[in-house]
Parts: structure tokens; C-alpha cells; sequence
């Protein structure tokens, strides 16, 4: 297959969410085909609700800092499937995603045949396989998975990762995770293992009951997040912090982080924990000035995002709404248009009431998705004597890429947010018109 056409293949098989298939086995089976690459490096696995990829971002740019030979899975994409999947640092290039692809077809399809599948694999288990194979094709030395959903049932657990972290836990995707906080925080602690060493980020108290209870239960000490800040200044212009980390084995003072947001300092400090994990327990020797140098330079695209003038984040919860809002608030001191849509799946209400005062102007849309919210199912969660002359509603992206400039005046701020498809669909529009 070439890349188009392994595209479309991936695409035709199914998200989880779609098919309504969760479980382990088909990865299991699907890895052990290929000779199980993921035994060929170390893992790191993230798992939470918010701050998985900007953990992740902040840990592989300490890894390139240090000449550490290092592979990041992550999810979603914005615009090209190849962004999942990077090594050393660089997408992996089409011609290979569709090379490694080729062969993880050629292996699903065998293990239907000879039953010993039910179904193919879906898009998810696939591009995992595809991520590992590609890892160890590069002989990477570390490989850092974000957890795409969950983690009991996502297919990176299955990699059975010798180290797994625990970002914040909060309310998402309640349909499938649970409706309870100490629900939602059982699922993501599965990833704990009896063998694995646990990270942990600072819990709300339900969540961390439940997941104290699980490294009781496998016999496993967990690592808290001891580590102090003090932020010392504050970047005006994109909301960057300057702050000072101190753990019990260091201190990293006036550290420039390169990812916007108050936020970022609890995400820089879960990765500056997970790195004297490597350190210590694991005989990597990666200093403090390598540390400092990679969260100064980590890139993580859609998140606090200023592209072409407009600012994206793809806020789909509730937490993310709220780590917007507060970003608003303290930077933000313009006029804001709000371009806004999300998936069926979300807790519209909350998100809602969070962040749709922030909006002069508020052009609710829909993502090319199947799974995308209709825009006059967004209007059911407009706040009380919202002025309906605020908002506007484009039923595609690209009209409400149009609409946003014209209603906007040259003081106005675009934001594009709910979503990180929209955020995606919108980049690609960008990417391609020469204007909107």
C-alpha cells in the first residue's frame, strides 16, 4: 500500500468508540505476531485525563537534550496520521508509516484467517503495532505511549510498559470510563502492574484512593510528585512561566518553559519526575541542564497554540476549559471570537458555562467527524440569557473560519476550541487557503 491508500485502509477499520470493541487480546496477538517489538526498548506509558501529551512533549525533548534515542506514540492527530508517531524527534515520513503499515495488514489479516481473530484490529491496535514495529526499526532506546483512551482496555497497555505515569485525573468520555471520578480513575490505574514502577501527579482525593488501592494490591510503592515551584515570571505575550522545579535530588532554577499555561508547570514537574526515575532506577544519567533544555524547548501543536494569528486549543473536557479559561483571563486582553465544536461524547453543559462567557462573538461548528456534535444540538447548551445575538452557527468548519473573519474587528482574537479534530480540520483549511 502506498500512503493514501494505507490511509484509507486505517480509516475503514474503526475506532474503538465505533465498533464498540474494547480489550486487550487483539494486540496481544497482533504484537506477538511481529516478533514483539516492544520488548526491543524501554516504555514509559502516560495515562490520565489532561496533561498526557504535554507530559509527554516536555519528556521527549529532555530525552533529544540528552542524545537519547527516543520514540513518542501519541493521539490524536491535526492533519496527517504520520504526527502519531515521531522518532528522534521527526515524524515518522509517509513512506515508512505506509511500509510498516503494509506488513501489520498482512499480519491481521493472517491471524483472521487462521481464527485465531475474530475481527481485524482496529485503527487503534494497528497503529500502535505500526508505532512499535517503527520504534524498533530505529532501535530507539526509550519509547514514550500516551494512553489513547482509558487505559484497562487501551492497546498500549498491552506493551506492558516497565514504567507508567498518572497525570491528573478528571471527568471524560463518562459514557465508556464511568460516571464517578473513582470509576473513571479505575480504569486509568489498570495500567498498574505488579512489575511497573508508578508516577503519580497530585490527585483530587477520589481519584487517589482508588489509585493507592490498586498499587496495594499489586504490591507496588508508588512515586509521588514532590516536587516544589515557585514561578518567578510570568511571559506576557503567550503566557509562558519562568520557574524554579525543586525535588529532593535537584534544583532547576528559572526554567523558561516553552509550553504556555499556569498549568504547564504541574505537567513540567511530572516529567521532571518520571526523568530521575530513569536516572536512578534505571542507570540513565541525564543532568539538570539537559532537563532545563528540554522543557524550554518541548512543542506540543494545538494546545495554547498561536498559528497564523489565531489561537488554537483543543479544550474537550472540562478540566481543558478550565486550564483555557484561566489562560484567557491572565493574557487575554482583547475582544474574544470564540469558534467552537466538539464531539458527541463530552459534557457539554460544564464546558459550556465555562468558557462561552469568555466569547464576544460565539460561532458554534461542526468537525468533519463522525462523531462530531450537530450545531443545533450545541445550542441546547448556550448559558441563560445568552444574547442570541452573540452567536452564530456554521454548519462546516470552513464557513466558520470564514465568518469569524469577517464578523471579527482587527482588535478581535480568534479562538479556535472543543475539540482537537476541529482544531486539526481548521489547521489543514490554513494550511491550504491561501485565505479564508
Amino acid at each position: 500500500m502506498n500512503f493514501q491508500e494505507t490511509h484509507k485502509y486505517l480509516l475503514n477499520l474503526g475506532y474503538e468508540l465505533s465498533v464498540k470493541k474494547f480489550g486487550l487480546e487483539n494486540t496481544i496477538k497482533l504484537l506477538k505476531a511481529l516478533n514483539n517489538p516492544e520488548k526491543n526498548f524501554l516504555k514509559i506509558q502516560v495515562a490520565g485525563t489532561n496533561g498526557k501529551g504535554s507530559t509527554c512533549a516536555f519528556l521527549e525533548a529532555i530525552c533529544l537534550a540528552a542524545g537519547i534515542k527516543v520514540g513518542l506514540y501519541t493521539s490524536p492527530h491535526l492533519i496527517s496520521i504520520t504526527e502519531r508517531i515521531k522518532i528522534n524527534g521527526e515524524e515518522i515520513s509517509e513512506e515508512d508509516f505506509a511500509r510498516h503499515a503494509t506488513e501489520v495488514r498482512k499480519i491481521s489479516e493472517k491471524l483472521v484467517e487462521s481464527k485465531e481473530l475474530t475481527a481485524l484490529p482496529t485503527f487503534f491496535e494497528q497503529v500502535t503495532a505500526i508505532a512499535l514495529a517503527a520504534f524498533r526499526e530505529a532501535k530507539v532506546e526509550i519509547a514514550i505511549l500516551e494512553t489513547g483512551l482509558g487505559g484497562r482496555f487501551d492497546a498500549t497497555t498491552a506493551t506492558n510498559a516497565e514504567i507508567v505515569a498518572l497525570t491528573p485525573i478528571d471527568f471524560d468520555h463518562q459514557d465508556i470510563l464511568g460516571n464517578s471520578l473513582a470509576e473513571i480513575a479505575s480504569e486509568k490505574a489498570a495500567i498498574i502492574r505488579e512489575d511497573t514502577t508508578v508516577v503519580l501527579a497530585r490527585q483530587k482525593y477520589e481519584a487517589m484512593n482508588v489509585i493507592l488501592e490498586r498499587c496495594a494490591g499489586v504490591k507496588v510503592e508508588p512515586i509521588f510528585d514532590n516536587c516544589r515551584t515557585e514561578i518567578n515570571a510570568v511571559e506576557t505575550i503567550n503566557g509562558r512561566m519562568v520557574a524554579t522545579f525543586i525535588t529532593d535530588v535537584d534544583l532547576y532554577h528559572d526554567v523558561w518553559l516553552s509550553l504556555g499555561g499556569r498549568h504547564q508547570v504541574e505537567n513540567a514537574c511530572l516529567a521532571i519526575m518520571l526523568v530521575e526515575v530513569l536516572n536512578n532506577n534505571f542507570d540513565f544519567n541525564i543532568s539538570k541542564f539537559e532537563v532545563v533544555e528540554g522543557l524550554e524547548t518541548a512543542h506540543h501543536r494545538g494546545r495554547l497554540e498561536f498559528y497564523k494569528g489565531i489561537l488554537f486549543d483543543g479544550a474537550h473536557n472540562a478540566a481543558g476549559a478550565k486550564a483555557l479559561k484561566d489562560y484567557l483571563d491572565e493574557f487575554i486582553k482583547q475582544p474574544i471570537t470564540l469558534v467552537f465544536g466538539s464531539m458527541e461524547d463530552k459534557d457539554l453543559r460544564e464546558i459550556a458555562e465555562i468558557l462561552f462567557p469568555k466569547a464576544e462573538i460565539l460561532i458554534l461548528t461542526e468537525p468533519e467527524n463522525p462523531r462530531s456534535m450537530k450545531t443545533r444540538e450545541l445550542t441546547k447548551f448556550l448559558p441563560e440569557n445568552f444574547s442570541n445575538e452573540k452567536f452564530l452557527i456554521a454548519e462546516t468548519v470552513e464557513s466558520a473560519l470564514k465568518i469569524a473573519r469577517k464578523v471579527s474587528s482587527d482588535k478581535n482574537l480568534i479562538c479556535i476550541t472543543g475539540s482537537l479534530y476541529l482544531v486539526g480540520e481548521a489547521q489543514k483549511l490554513l494550511n491550504n487557503k491561501s485565505e479564508i
